[in-house]
């Protein structure tokens, strides 16, 4: 299965963001990048500069590969598994 480049850096940010336990506004104050922005790069719906990557990456304490590594097969069924929960959810 192929990634749009965009929800691969934005399912990896919000993977590492939470491992370190870290909330989108924790991130926001570290990184000058607003929740709103935030919010919508995990979702995919921000195509980041190369700048914004470095950024963001040292506010969650990661390197900027890290945010455009490849997900695991395994990694990917977790992101669609929890979007699908999710989306369940808001609709029940």
């Amino acid at each position: 299965m192929v990634m749009d480049m965009r929800k691969l850096v934005g399912a990896n940010f919000g993977r590492l963001r939470r491992d370190r336990k870290l909330t989108q506004e924790e991130v926001e104050a570290r990184s000058g990048f607003s929740q709103q922005y935030i919010s919508a790069l995990e979702q995919g719906k921000r195509n980041p500069t190369i700048v914004s990557l470095f950024e963001l990456a040292q506010a969650i304490g990661v390197t900027h590969m890290e945010l455009v590594q490849p997900l695991s097969p395994s990694e990917i069924e977790s992101v669609l598994r929890n979007r699908n929960g999710k989306s369940k959810k808001k609709n029940a």
